[in-house]
């Protein structure tokens, strides 16, 4: 049968990024304490396109999905984008899956377990040389430090989220990364507790106020004394609970890039 995409284009222009995209598909991922996560993504594959070429093979992305879904992980991303690149003659592939992440979590007092939710992403890109980020979505409970300074009684607090995106030498762990933004927050959140379990989190949290702006910068100070970690970006969102806006905080830093000196 006659290969149309293969046929040539008079319209001289390149393509950036072709590909397949909003694909819902099962998944294995590694999982720190358990060994493996069975989960379910949504995964984006593109390639470039040069500009002789109509179109691109739209069934080969889920052809090479469906070959490596038992072993998608940071550790064979690379691979994936270098096959992308083989099997459909291009010279860059990306592709992002993101997907929820569940991790066994106990109350603080009691011991009360259940299940928490993490939003993860990985994202790579592989050109003259290859990129991966890994970014997760951390739920977070904030007090603010102003409201408990000027208030005879209380303070208000709220639900939050820090959004942290990472580059990195050696492979990390999502559980790492979930660790170090939730030691960063007013309190944790837990999906189940128990009375005894709400007076420890609620007192902890009116003992450590935190604004959006001392949560990024205490993640981003653990981020850059981590040699392992070359890039970071770190975002927080407050969804405040007595305004009708919310509070947002962000700081992004290329650890190999040399700061520039003051005269």
């Amino acid at each position: 049968m006659e290969d149309v995409q293969n046929s040539k284009d008079d319209r001289n222009i390149d393509i950036d990024q072709v590909g397949v995209k909003g694909i819902r598909y099962p998944i294995t991922v590694l999982d720190k304490n358990m060994g493996s996560q069975q989960t379910v993504a949504k995964i984006n594959m593109y390639v470039n396109l040069p500009r002789h070429y109509k179109g691109t093979h739209m069934s080969r992305f889920v052809e090479i999905l469906n070959e490596n879904s038992q072993r998608i992980s940071l550790q064979n991303f690379s691979g994936i984008l270098q096959e992308m690149k083989e099997r459909l003659n291009a010279e860059s592939a990306h592709m992002e899956i993101t997907f929820p992440y569940f991790i066994k979590k106990s109350a603080p007092i009691t011991g009360s377990e259940g299940l928490m939710e993490y939003k993860c992403t990985f994202k790579g890109s592989l050109n003259q040389g290859s990129d991966l980020i890994t970014m997760i979505h951390v739920p977070i409970s904030t007090l603010c430090p102003c409201s408990k300074e000027i208030s005879d009684f209380g303070a208000h607090n709220q639900r939050g989220v820090v959004r942290l995106q990472v580059r990195f030498t050696r492979f990390v762990w999502i559980e790492d990364l979930i660790n170090l933004v939730e030691d960063s927050a007013s309190s944790d959140v837990y999906s189940v507790l128990k009375r005894e379990d709400e007076k420890f989190v609620t007192e902890r949290a009116y003992e450590n106020p935190k604004f959006v702006e001392d949560i990024v910068r205490d993640i981003a100070r653990q981020l850059d004394d981590d040699p392992n970690i070359t890039w970071f970006a770190v975002e927080t969102e407050n969804f405040e609970s007595i305004h009708n806006h919310n509070a947002y905080a962000y700081i992004e830093k290329d650890k190999k890039k040399r700061p520039v000196e003051k005269a």
